[in-house]
């Protein structure tokens, strides 16, 4: 439906409205600690509208994908929404980029599948009809302090992905961390007059968890927001859009001598937005979108990949030898000899004498204290082998439950490929490229590499849902990225490609 239809005339110049809207649930004994909303802008340059909505959810549309893993947002929610704002309010659907902030608090999280479309919908009513003559810049910040890449590089050339659902590697068998992608994405709209209206912000993290009692927050991205609003004031809003964020934690994620704390991360990422977003000057601005539905490649290596973890899990217990040390006795000797390495079983003089009296007894004798150290060592060293050997036959079974789920997933689609929107939307200088994929580091810095717009953001998670997309050359790492993936590796090239061809357009 065009603006005709609904009886409206084109504007000249740039209009902008927002509008926000609370979808948390009203689940009976939910812990909330803070709200979980739904924020929206609409811009308008008299010639083209969009929508941007940035939800505090953890996937769009994926119940059916994760198999009820992330309950939330179902699959109907975006064509539903599409279609409504597209009949009432004259955006065209394919218009609408939805973000979702991928925080992780026990679900479910929202309100119900009807009250969430009524809810955004009418949100973006609200943020229609408060549209007024905006001007619009755009720029980036960094923060490098909060997060880092959770996919450990190995000295045998494997992947090691730092989980609470795995214990960390050991620490001899670390060579390096990988990347992340420090930019903080930032467009900023003014009303006509300079006053701040709202500043849009893309970063790549991974808000997995916000306290130890699973309280449901938006965790700490929600928590830079606040941060933004209150020092902005005059009714600005902050919508914050999730990155390239799939192999990336923030770096207190396995911190285990404090309480987890969500504050000062956000309150760090706010600021460095906030100093971003001051230094960037706004002006009328024009809107273009293009968009491509791809086809992306199921894997088919299932059952190749289940079998090497099966055979290192044989291995694996192949190599656990009989000790005849429990944990208990273990832990009290392997804490003298860490202690007191060359003295683990007493003071120095008891072993002098008892280096005397061998003298004394037989020239040759060896002293019965320093024997007795040096079999503890042999069983020291043999109980940490079986740990280690433990620790990796643990992460192995939940591999392998994680490989069988996502066979069957793909065995039961009944295509070998996965359809896959990819929209770029332009805003003046700024440039925002969707994937429904939780993309790792390495392909987000591709998109913006290869984009001649300086100011080009990823915003992963979006519109859609399809678990991971880590770049064809982990598939052979052993990364969590890639045993929890849906995707062939043949993806990577294929959405590349289309995010190029999209950014052309625009």
């Amino acid at each position: 439906m065009s603006r005709a239809d609904l009886g409206q005339a084109p504007a000249a110049g740039l209009r902008a409205g927002t509008a926000w809207c609370d979808l948390t649930t009203d689940r009976k004994g939910a812990r909330v600690r803070d709200p979980l909303l739904a924020k929206v802008l609409v811009l308008d340059d008299g010639h083209t509208q969009v929508g941007i909505v940035a939800m505090d959810t953890t996937a769009i549309g994926g119940r059916a994908i994760s198999r009820g893993a992330l309950p939330d947002v179902g699959e109907g929610f975006l064509p539903a929404l599409r279609a409504r704002v597209e009949e009432e309010l004259g955006i065209p659907g394919a218009n609408l980029l939805v973000n979702a902030s991928h925080t992780h608090p026990p679900g479910p999280l929202l309100c119900d599948d009807a009250a969430q479309v009524e809810r955004v919908f009418d949100a973006l009513r609200r943020a229609q009809e408060g549209m007024v003559p905006a001007r619009a810049g755009a720029g980036s910040g960094r923060e490098s302090r909060i997060t880092m890449n959770r996919t450990l590089r190995l000295k045998n050339g494997r992947h090691w992905t730092l989980r609470h659902a795995y214990p960390s590697p050991p620490d001899q068998e670390v060579a390096a961390v990988g990347p992340i992608d420090p930019e903080i994405g930032i467009l900023r709209v003014d009303h006509a007059d300079g006053r701040p209206l709202a500043v849009v912000y893309n970063f790549a993290c991974h808000p997995l968890f916000g306290d130890a009692e699973g309280s449901l927050t938006a965790n700490f991205p929600g928590v830079a927001s606040r941060v933004i609003e209150e020092s902005l004031g005059e009714g600005a809003l902050a919508l914050f859009l999730q990155g390239a964020g799939g192999d990336v934690i923030d770096t207190e994620f396995k911190a285990f001598d404090r309480p987890r704390d969500i504050e000062p991360m956000g309150m760090r990422l706010g600021l460095s937005t906030l100093r971003a977003a001051r230094q960037i000057q706004t002006e009328d601005a024009t809107i273009s979108v293009a968009s491509e539905t791809v086809e992306l490649p199921r894997r088919t290596d299932f059952p190749e990949r289940i079998a090497e973890l099966l055979q290192e899990q044989a291995a694996l217990l192949e190599s656990l030898r009989s000790t005849s040390l429990n944990f208990r006795s273990f832990l009290s000797l392997y804490l003298q000899h860490a202690l007191c390495p060359d003295y683990p079983g007493g003071e120095a003089y008891r072993y002098l004498q008892d280096a005397s009296a061998a003298r004394d007894a037989d020239p040759g004798a060896v002293p019965n204290r320093a024997a007795m150290d040096e079999l503890n060592r042999r069983n020291i060293a043999k109980y940490l082998k079986n740990i280690e050997a433990m620790e990796k036959l643990a992460q192995i079974q939940d591999d392998l439950a994680t490989l069988r789920k996502h066979q069957a997933i793909n065995q039961e689609a009944g295509s070998p490929t996965i359809p896959a929107e990819v929209l770029g939307i332009r805003i003046g200088e700024c440039v925002l490229v969707s994937s429904p994929a939780e993309v790792l580091t390495e392909v987000g810095l591709n998109i913006k590499r290869a984009s001649p717009y300086k100011r080009t953001f990823l915003a992963a998670f979006s519109n859609g849902y399809m678990h991971y997309g880590p770049p064809a050359s982990d598939y052979d790492k052993g990364g969590y990225e890639v045993t929890e993936c849906l995707l062939a590796p043949e993806w990577q090239r294929v959405f590349e490609d289309a995010a190029r061809r999209v950014i052309a357009r625009l």
